[in-house]
């Protein structure tokens, strides 16, 4: 078995003239949180969208379990969650109608031998798990459209649990979350990290600092430093995250 959940290699990405991502390797384990940091623009949601198979790199290498993702990308989006920047699409369905709309496309029902009864059982069961893990019940009727930036996030929270992944990649999970529901999503991920591996998108260094076993810096679509809060303290001998943070990105006070 591979022993990295995620390997990537030497990946770049460049729109015409841009480049988004330069050179950029990492490697990823089973019950990690990794906690990618990094100003806008230093290239966080293209290496996202890459990992999720969304984007192709335009060189390099991504494997995901041992799988690379330039050829075998259908096995891997099976055991991704991916919650992407900004709300679900699909506005105008119900939370409900579109939870089941991915549970359909996602959940793998060839070991089904039963009838359509065993297999509408399934998809239920499903449903009210994750609903229940985003704590979205309660608004499970309501047209997406309609709902806040706290609970759009939790319906996309909810989507990327969907088939139980071994690799979540959360982009920004907690934008619009009140405290009380920030405070949940922290205490639900660490619980989760066990059995999976998790990469948090984040501006916010507190988010960093509390549920990651490894944080990883970047600035202009590179990887400037990658480790626990302690070592990257010591690497740029500075007393906090934020003065570190400053000093890798080229941020004034």
């Amino acid at each position: 078995m591979n022993e990295y959940s995620i390997e990537i290699s030497n990946i770049s990405k460049n729109y015409g003239d841009i480049c988004a991502l330069d050179n950029v390797s990492m490697n990823t384990s089973k019950g990690e949180i990794v906690a990618l940091l990094g100003p806008n623009g230093a290239g966080k949601s293209t290496l996202m969208n890459i990992l999720s198979t969304f984007l192709s790199p335009t060189c390099g290498s991504v494997l995901v379990n041992g799988f690379n993702a330039d050829g075998d990308d259908i096995l891997i989006k099976k055991d991704i969650g991916f919650l992407p920047e900004g709300g679900p699409l699909y506005g105008d369905m119900s939370v409900e109608m579109f939870l089941k709309y991915i549970i359909e496309l996602k959940l793998d029902i060839d070991d089904i031998k039963e009838d359509k009864k065993e297999i509408n059982k399934r998809y239920k069961e499903e449903l009210k798990r994750v609903m229940d893990l985003a704590r979205i019940e309660h608004v499970s009727k309501q047209k997406i459209e309609t709902l806040s930036k706290g609970y759009n996030r939790r319906v996309g929270f909810a989507m990327s649990l969907i088939g139980n992944p071994s690799i979540l990649l959360l982009d920004e999970p907690t934008d619009g979350l009140d405290p009380n529901q920030k405070e949940h999503f922290k205490d639900l991920i660490k619980k989760m990290k066990k059995d999976k591996t998790i990469v948090i998108s984040t501006h916010l260094l507190e988010e960093a600092e509390s549920i990651a076993s490894r944080i990883i810096v970047m600035n202009k679509g590179k990887i400037v430093i990658s480790g626990k809060k302690e070592e990257i303290l010591s690497q740029t001998k500075t007393k906090s995250l934020e003065e570190a943070f400053k000093t890798l990105t080229n941020q004034k006070g």
